[in-house]
């Protein structure tokens, strides 16, 4: 049985080889960091020892990483440990600003602060690749005693927009108005500082740059209050209580480290291969539709987006259909939308962009990784024409 075609490095990539030796060496010893004894003191050493690595990569201060279970963690302790810091200072920071194009796990946490909390979520509109409307971003800061955070993507996961983050933070900054990113698609595969961004807190994942799962963290200036979603032991400066993974945080810090080191050469190799499956794609199958920024749109499209994102729409199919049939060829690759309790839905990314229904549920995202080759993506080229074909035929 022949290795699949795996081309979906968006949704986790393999760990590298020097991440899971760092793991199991650490896992060797037993030791809760947070103990006095001299086992306790060097698993203390090898924690720090790694946030110092995590804030080298990500151009922070060591004492500005907050380790967490992951993305969908950092995300909700920087959204709900901000509003709850910022309405406690002020009563009237209320309004929550982001996209419609937001992860999930943004967009959700956000959903339950304006249910069950009494904030107002407000979407700020995107164009027709999915990128934020500098605009609608003016708009909502007309007002901005009543704003209590903006959290805008660095790079959208779907479609893989990047977003004017400096942009955000020059025009939120200038009320003094704390700035949140969800860097978990960018960092590794686009250059990220988070000192030179301006931002006040930023999120990133350990299975999204070659480290394990069950890991991440969240930037957060020193001088930006915080509450905590987690009471107990205090580790983590008070923000994130919880005995600390030591082996997955270990693991986490040496991927970083090789991804943020390597970006630059990863992201030209990516970029080919993305070139050659795009024009493949045209090609084979001449109605598609590249979602997000392409040369149609933008003069730089290549460099307005992931290096390693090709998210396309297939006239006439259903995006599940089509991921099914290719999966069936050994290609894996997901579609564009998201499931809830079981039930397919359009892509929310696709329907901010203008899509329709039939369009944002007619999507593929193939995301390419550290070890794509020509080859996956002639694998590709091979494979799709038939799959549509068979689906627009079967009405599928």
């Amino acid at each position: 049985m022949t290795d699949p075609v795996y081309l979906d490095h968006a949704a986790t990539t393999p760990m590298v080889p020097e991440a899971l030796e760092a793991m199991v060496e650490q896992l060797g010893r037993t030791a809760n960091p947070s103990s006095l004894h001299a086992s306790g003191r060097a698993a203390r050493r090898a924690v720090e020892e790694a946030r110092e690595r995590v804030a080298a990569a990500l151009g922070c201060r060591p004492g500005e990483v907050v380790f967490t279970s992951g993305g969908t963690e950092a995300d909700n302790l920087a959204l709900k440990g901000l509003a709850w810091a910022r309405r406690d200072q002020d009563p009237r920071r209320t309004r929550l600003l982001t996209t419609a194009v937001e992860h999930h796990a943004v967009l959700d946490p956000l959903e339950w602060l304006e249910a069950q909390q009494g904030y107002a979520v407000e979407h700020l509109a995107v164009d027709a690749d999915g990128r934020l409307d500098p605009a609608s971003l003016g708009t909502a800061l007309a007002e901005p005693a009543s704003v209590g955070l903006v959290s805008v993507m660095w790079a959208n996961n779907e479609v893989g927009t990047l977003q004017p983050v400096q942009r955000v933070v020059a025009a939120a900054g200038e009320h003094g108005i704390p700035v949140h990113t969800d860097a978990v698609q960018a960092v590794g595969a686009v250059p990220v500082d988070f000192a030179g961004s301006g931002v006040d807190a930023m999120t990133v994942s350990g299975h999204k740059v070659g480290g394990p799962h069950g890991v991440g963290a969240l930037v957060v200036r020193r001088d930006l209050p915080v509450a905590p979603l987690l009471h107990g032991g205090g580790q983590e400066r008070d923000v994130r209580s919880g005995t600390l993974d030591t082996p997955a945080v270990v693991g986490f810090a040496t991927a970083l480290d090789l991804a943020v080191a390597r970006q630059a050469e990863h992201a030209a190799h990516l970029r080919a291969l993305r070139g050659r499956l795009v024009d493949g794609l045209r090609r084979v199958v001449p109605d598609v539709v590249l979602n997000g920024p392409g040369p149609d749109s933008v003069p730089d499209w290549d460099r307005a987006r992931l290096p390693g994102n090709v998210h396309v729409s297939f006239p006439g199919c259903e995006g599940d259909s089509l991921l099914m049939l290719l999966d069936a060829r050994g290609i894996e690759c997901s579609t564009g939308s998201a499931c809830s309790a079981g039930m397919p839905q359009a892509s929310h990314v696709l329907l901010a962009m203008g899509r329709d229904e039939d369009e944002a549920r007619s999507s593929l995202r193939f995301t390419l990784g550290r070890t794509s080759t020509e080859a996956d993506v002639d694998a590709v080229l091979h494979a799709i024409g038939p799959a549509v074909e068979r689906a627009r035929a079967a009405k599928l």
